[in-house]
């Protein structure tokens, strides 16, 4: 007698695998509509790869605009001087470079004191739960210490 273990095929392939669950739902969705039939064979069949899809998108999403969305697209743009032509006036130019330089320090400043705060919030977490954590394993040594009825 053959046994086919579905948790193990799911697990060492990282497919959802043809379970009773997704086989009945692919037979439903052909009763109901093909398209959605279709949907769940190719989610039983390709499921592996959505977690990893999703992911490449969110990673190409980063590298193309940045983690700080409209900021580190602007800085982006700045950089590609799509907008650093020069005017023809010299005295406006130099003002110009002036002003980003300026704006580029403080974006840098700013930056440094957010993660800054950062890791102050992280290290505020980190002591209330060692606190809990603290308190809790007192109160349980307390209890199995404390003196029991008979």
């Amino acid at each position: 007698m053959m046994h086919c273990n579905t948790t193990y095929d799911a697990a060492q392939t990282g497919r959802p695998g043809f379970t009773p669950l997704t086989v009945g739902l692919t037979i439903l969705g052909f009763l109901i509509a093909w398209p959605l039939g279709v949907a769940a064979l190719a989610y039983a069949f390709f499921g592996h790869r959505i977690r990893g899809f999703a992911e490449g998108l969110r990673a190409g999403f980063r590298d193309k605009t940045g983690f700080g969305g409209w900021r580190d697209a602007a800085e982006t743009v700045r950089r590609s001087g799509a907008f650093s032509e020069r005017t023809g006036n010299a005295a406006f130019d130099e003002y110009r470079r002036r002003e980003m330089e300026r704006l580029d320090a403080e974006r840098r400043r700013l930056d440094q004191e957010r993660r800054e705060f950062e890791t102050y919030v992280r290290d505020l977490q980190r002591a209330r739960d060692q606190q809990e954590f603290d308190r809790f394993m007192e109160e349980r040594r307390r209890r199995q210490d404390g003196p029991t009825t008979a």
